[in-house]
């Protein structure tokens, strides 16, 4: 009989990370686990530039070579960009993360670093939840042949280069009638990215596990122009209505230049991002907990005494 198949990825520019990898490796094979390693980076998105428009990974490529369908879960020893980079990696196997936290914030991992031991018992024990979150593709059409891809787990944000005037974008909905915005930039995100930098830019926050994509413009230069909410069926073609290249870039993380004749075309991906919850998942908890939400008001003294 085989012998059960875990995963894990760490980011190896962090000390604790790779050290807690080594030993968690240790550990899952002592308990005749076959393991598979990798680190975050292998995920990374690259940058394209002018002079070399295609720079990227084709997305079901971006898959470590030791890693398939056979792994029952994948521990991930990082902060948020290494969640995301892992699930650029791992997405199109539907394996389930288990996102522990070495870094500062947070945000999407499910446990800390110290709580590893616990973690651990509970996941061989098969006490968890699977939490699935959509995900998106992000490709740039020019001359509509395919020039960059991504998976896409937050957002993505199209934004004027530095030193440049404001853009006018036209955005198509759907088989909505196009629609134009002027902004500094535009932010297309998931449930998942309505509490990154949507939120920033003045959009709401969604939770999880509502089927919706948010379109939030970045400094507009209208008051009528503010954050939309539309069902994740649709998809969304952005076309770039002004002469100046601009600056794609997918999860904070990597993109291209775009130029005024180029598209970009957004919509749901086939492959969701797995997340295993240790408790059922309670999203209003962590809002509280890392964005300080809905945390009560002290009263203030009915009465002041005057020295």
């Amino acid at each position: 009989m085989p012998k059960p198949k875990a995963g894990i990825i760490y980011n190896d520019i962090k000390p604790i990370a790779c050290k807690a990898a080594s030993e968690l490796r240790e550990k899952l094979i002592a308990l005749n686990w076959e393991v598979c390693m990798a680190t975050g980076i292998s995920g990374i998105l690259e940058y394209s530039t002018p002079g070399s428009p295609v720079c990227y990974t084709p997305i079901e490529q971006m898959i470590p070579s030791n890693f398939d369908r056979d792994v029952v879960f994948t521990i991930v020893l990082g902060g948020d960009g290494t969640v995301l980079s892992a699930f650029r990696q791992l997405a199109p196997c539907g394996i389930p993360l288990l996102a522990v936290n070495t870094g500062h914030m947070g945000f999407l991992t499910e446990t800390y670093i110290n709580h590893l031991p616990q973690a651990l018992e509970q996941l061989l024990a098969k006490d968890y939840e699977i939490e699935d979150r959509s995900m998106l593709v992000v490709k740039v059409f020019r001359n509509e042949a395919l020039l960059w891809e991504a998976l896409c787990l937050n957002e993505m944000v199209l934004h004027r280069e530095p030193l440049t005037s404001m853009c006018h974008f036209e955005i198509q909905i759907g088989r909505h009638a196009p629609v134009d915005i002027a902004a500094d930039g535009i932010i297309i995100s998931t449930p998942t990215g309505s509490t990154a930098y949507s939120l920033s830019a003045g959009g709401p926050v969604v939770t999880p596990e509502v089927p919706v994509l948010q379109l939030a413009p970045i400094c507009p230069h209208s008051l009528a122009s503010r954050a939309l909410v539309f069902s994740d069926r649709e998809s969304v073609n952005i076309f770039p209505a002004n002469p100046n290249r601009l600056v794609m870039v997918v999860d904070g993380n990597g993109g291209c230049h775009i130029l005024p004749d180029d598209r970009i075309h957004i919509e749901k991906s086939v492959y969701s991002a797995r997340f295993i919850r240790l408790q059922p998942p309670e999203f209003f908890r962590i809002l509280r907990e890392k964005l300080g939400w809905g945390l009560p008001h002290i009263a203030k003294p009915t009465s002041v005494e005057l020295p």
